[in-house]
């Protein structure tokens, strides 16, 4: 029975890289894997899946106002699609989730969403909110903290400095986004050496 998952983590925790590992377990076996990635996670390139560790692949892009749900019959009907991919799945609106609902319930295809569930001020974004209602599996993928504990937070670093304010969504990579346990998001720590005040 298909279902939608939402498998959810804090950044350099390997999201990306577990997307297209299953989209090549599909495809290896003779199956369509149809992958998408918003379009505003353009660091790589609007289009693509791209893993830190160099790996990539192509990717249907999502704009705000692009129906999932009529993008997936019209693919379906010129091949059959055996699941559905979705990286940085916290960009996504609160109606791309309900569509994607659809295609679980309706067409009967698997949707495995990766993305955030929380930003650099421990909000949830409108995509994870909504994933976090409406999926079937809510899965945590871990990575760690520099001191070794479970990272959970995402802490965003403007020259050097934690910083706890200002525009949700700026896309950036290692340079700016830092994987923090709560403690030391709590303490505004990037790392053993930082002790340098939050903004």
């Amino acid at each position: 029975m298909a279902q939608l998952y939402f498998r959810y983590s804090t950044m350099n925790a390997g999201k990306s890289l577990e997307l297209i590992k299953v989209a090549y377990n599909y495809e290896e076996r003779g199956k369509r894997a149809l992958v998408l990635a918003p379009a505003i996670g353009d660091r790589s390139g609007v289009g693509r899946v791209v893993s830190r560790t160099g790996i990539r692949r192509d990717a249907f892009p999502i704009y705000d106002d692009t129906n999932l749900l009529s993008m997936f019959m019209s693919e379906n009907a010129a091949e059959e699609i055996s699941c559905v991919l979705i990286d940085e799945g916290q960009f996504l609106k609160k109606h791309h989730v309900q569509e994607l609902t659809e295609i679980v319930d309706s067409c009967g295809a698997p949707v495995m969403v990766y993305g955030l569930k929380n930003d650099f001020r421990n909000e949830l974004f409108e995509g994870s909110y909504y994933l976090l209602v409406y999926a079937d599996k809510i899965e945590e993928i871990k990575t760690i903290c520099w001191c070794g504990r479970k990272a959970t937070m995402v802490a965003r670093v403007e020259d050097g400095n934690f910083v706890r304010s200002g525009e949700q969504i700026v896309i950036g990579g290692n340079e700016m986004y830092v994987s923090l346990c709560r403690k030391h998001y709590n303490d505004g720590r990037l790392g053993e050496e930082n002790t340098r005040p939050s903004k």
